[in-house]
């Protein structure tokens, strides 16, 4: 059987990004993978960083139609971009910035065409790359706009232990993202909540394959409004888009109070949860699989993963960096890769 390929860019080349992918070479996770890992990355940076880590490390040259082949320990294989300047650890440097952008378009566009079954990525730095004079929000608006995508959608998965002790894996999603908190009520219409709602169960039924999810949708105010006392939201907005997909067959609950839904009389039986923003979902999600949680971007025609941490900057280098969370974003991106097939 022909197993999958994945892209893996490191994302910031002065972070923990090429750590986490010299790292993992050297594991028994690595080599027992089922499935292909190529790394877009600057081949001279790489081995500087194994130096640097007292890590052994090989490169293998690739092409994406070299037959699929199965991972070897201590060897990344690799598709080269080269880095404009000598990276430090630890130290940014703006004329990078575009260096990071090319690895993501290379492996996005890889995926697009068929090279790759899924993206995964190493954390970035934004600020950077807007010092560099390249207007930038993150990669999922960067991956939404190279592949023309219409919506993306943020969600977050990290596996957790329900009250009969099965594992069970919590979901969330978001119906806005980066946004001031006084700019969330305006953001939500009908219309953009509507949107997020399809791209989700869309992508909960095609990419992890499940018929009909049950999906949890937050209110945006205290108690879900108290019945209009606290906010008008969920009665003019939330809960009519909510009651048009019930009706045509979605198994959708809500509008739930924020500070109940996230229990085990709720979460046992769902597959996600839409939040409302960002604050009121993540807080949960990550104090439940920090360090092994993974960031999915939802409403792309690919699949991409990614970690749920930053760069962290002052561990690159060292080695002290923390494998959970890539091997998570790996491991989501095989699961949805099979789903899909």
């Amino acid at each position: 059987m022909n197993i999958p390929r994945f892209a893996l860019t490191p994302g910031e080349p002065s972070g923990i990004g090429p750590d986490l992918l010299i790292q993992l070479a050297q594991t028994e996770y690595f080599s027992q993978l089922q499935a292909e890992l190529i790394v877009i990355a600057d081949p001279d940076m790489m081995m500087q960083r194994a130096a640097t880590l007292g890590l052994p490390l090989q490169l293998g040259d690739v092409s994406t139609n070299d037959k699929r082949r199965s991972n070897q320990s201590g060897k990344l294989n690799i598709l080269a971009v080269k880095c404009p300047e000598a990276v430090i650890p630890g130290e940014l440097n703006k004329a990078n910035a575009p260096y990071v952008l090319e690895t993501l378009t290379r492996a996005a566009t890889g995926c697009t065409r068929g090279e790759f079954d899924a993206l995964v990525t190493a954390p970035l730095h934004k600020g950077i790359i807007n010092d560099a004079g390249i207007p930038f929000t993150g990669h999922t608006e960067f991956l939404a706009e190279l592949t023309k995508a219409k919506l993306p959608v943020m969600m977050l998965a990290a596996k957790y232990q329900t009250t009969n002790n099965k594992n069970n894996e919590l979901r969330v999603s978001l119906a806005t993202t980066h946004l001031p908190l006084k700019d969330v009520s305006s953001a939500i219409t009908k219309r953009s909540l509507a949107q997020v709602i399809e791209v989700l169960h869309h992508d909960m039924t095609t990419k992890f394959g499940i018929k009909n999810p049950h999906i949890l949708i937050c209110g945006l105010n205290p108690h879900a409004g108290e019945g209009g006392h606290m906010g008008m939201e969920e009665i003019e907005t939330i809960t009519p888009v909510i009651e048009s997909y019930q009706q045509k067959g979605m198994n959708l609950t809500g509008p739930l109070p924020a500070d109940t839904l996230f229990t085990p009389k709720y979460l046992d039986t769902a597959d996600a949860v839409l939040a409302m923003y960002h604050d009121q979902g993540l807080p949960v999600l990550k104090h439940v699989g920090f360090g092994h949680a993974v960031n999915i971007t939802l409403g792309l025609p690919i699949i991409r993963t990614s970690v749920d941490h930053g760069t962290a900057l002052d561990l690159a280098g060292t080695g002290k960096a923390h494998l959970g969370s890539l091997i998570a974003a790996i491991d989501a991106a095989n699961k949805m890769s099979q789903a899909r097939l």
